[in-house]
């Protein structure tokens, strides 16, 4: 197939890399240039003309305000995408953004998927991520081999929306049981006991996660450098939090951890991972 993809980060890279490998024709288009280098692709001076090229558009970008402006902006994807062809959105935006888009697409006869996934760079660059879809489920099936590409658990959530509800789910889960791994380790230090060992007996009992094993080790470890930038999980937590707001639904411990993500962006840590959930801490 004709696939066209958006979001050349750490994650949109080497998922574009795997559709290209599978034998689909790639075409890009890059916000910043220099990110398209060295890409097997072609490149395509506006999003219009990338959905005019394409049957299937991925975007992996970062937040609503981006998608939309790509999406249904001057010269974007709206204005080239032909009637039968696809949108799948990996990115993580607001449920009512991604139900904004796709009604608007769907006017023009294109049909979307919000797919957000789940399993950092390292799934990204292994093609084991999980992906999330909301929308029509036969739009889903179309295009299940190019998502198969990509992930290895491939679950349609509901309608369009529905996707990126579960991705806030899994927001709230991960980001807070980084914040109960650095809690953790702040009590073994201010015990006096050694926090490597601490977490070896963690990892062999009810406690293991894979939260533990990554990011555990990253704060025994001390480091810091970003795997998944700070910034967006604030960023994903604002999400999380506008969407219980608008729904009515109490979630007091999201509310707390949203509150110590937003004292690690005042520290300036947004641009480190998430593991300087310890550092908070520390200074608090």
């Amino acid at each position: 197939m004709k696939v066209g993809f958006i979001g050349l980060g750490v994650m949109g890279r080497p998922m574009a890399l795997h559709l290209q490998r599978a034998g689909h024709a790639l075409f890009v288009w890059a916000r910043r240039p220099e990110t398209s280098e060295g890409l097997p692709a072609t490149v395509c001076a506006t999003p219009a003309e990338l959905g005019r090229a394409c049957e299937v558009v991925f975007t992996v970008i970062t937040g609503s305000a981006d998608v939309e402006s790509v999406a249904l902006g001057p010269a974007g994807l709206i204005e080239g995408m032909a009637p039968g062809s696809v949108l799948i959105d990996c990115s993580t935006i607001a449920p009512d953004s991604a139900r904004r888009i796709a009604a608007r697409l769907g006017e023009n006869g294109v049909a979307m998927l919000d797919a957000p996934v789940s399993g950092g760079a390292q799934g990204a660059i292994d093609a084991t991520l999980a992906i999330m879809a909301g929308g029509d489920v036969a739009v889903l099936e179309r295009v299940r081999p190019l998502l198969e590409c990509l992930g290895k658990r491939i679950v349609h959530v509901g309608p369009n929306g529905a996707g990126q509800v579960a991705k806030a789910c899994n927001q709230m889960i991960m980001v807070a049981a980084i914040q109960a791994a650095a809690e953790a380790m702040r009590l073994a230090a201010a015990a006096g006991v050694d926090c490597g060992k601490v977490k070896a007996a963690l990892a062999g009992g009810s406690a293991a996660s894979k939260v533990l094993d990554v990011m555990g080790e990253r704060m025994v470890q001390r480091d810091f450098t970003a795997g998944i930038e700070a910034r967006l999980h604030h960023k994903d937590y604002g999400i999380v939090l506008e969407a219980a707001r608008r729904s009515g639904v109490p979630m007091p411990l999201t509310a707390a951890v949203g509150q110590q993500l937003n004292a690690l962006m005042a520290q300036g840590w947004g641009r480190d991972d998430t593991a300087s959930l310890l550092r908070v801490l520390e200074v608090q």
